[in-house]
């Protein structure tokens, strides 16, 4: 014997299998603790604030803001201010006292670059470092995407991720530093 109470459904061979019944007419079935009594389809809420009030779009869109405000500062003063000018910046200490170029050698000179339209001029100053410019933005319009909607920025990085980053650029540091790498030095 079977039991036909609507809090069963039907198995795939024909008994009965424990889960909540099919949707009635007018109603949506959920997975049991989905939406926490929210209706199928409904938008998420978003986050609750220190004050327990829903926070607005235009509140959540304010890190993001500040962020963008910040590097855009940075990008402005680099683009305002020559790098390639003796004297308006420091040198980098592991070149001035080794000779070696460090990942970071040309950085600035590969901002100014892009900040004028440059592209080839920036790849050639530093080439990581208009991959991170790229990188950023993306991340940016995704962190922008996430908080207009409520929901909070999380990259699942993983350690691998980091030395997966650190092993690149040891490779970059090591080969713009031979002689077959002089087209990777600014």
């Amino acid at each position: 014997m079977t039991d036909t109470s609507p809090n069963r459904t039907t198995g795939s061979l024909g008994g009965a299998a424990p889960g909540p019944a099919a949707p009635s007419a007018g109603k949506a079935w959920t997975r049991p603790g989905a939406g926490r009594n929210r209706p199928a389809g409904a938008p998420r809420r978003p986050p609750l604030g220190a004050t327990g009030r829903r926070r607005s779009t235009g509140r959540n869109l304010m890190a993001p803001a500040a962020a963008l405000a910040g590097v855009a500062a940075a990008v402005g003063y680099v683009g305002a201010v020559d790098p390639h000018q003796p004297g308006h910046y420091p040198v980098c200490p592991l070149f001035r006292w080794t000779g070696v170029l460090c990942p970071g050698c040309g950085g600035l000179r590969s901002v100014h670059s892009l900040a004028h339209g440059d592209l080839t001029a920036a790849l050639g100053a530093n080439a990581p470092v208009v991959a991170g410019c790229a990188a950023f933005l993306c991340v940016w319009a995704l962190w922008v995407g996430r908080a207009a909607r409520g929901r909070p920025m999380s990259l699942p990085l993983r350690p691998v991720h980091a030395w997966l980053l650190a092993a690149l650029l040891a490779v970059f540091t090591v080969v713009r530093n031979l002689p077959f790498g002089s087209v990777l030095a600014p």
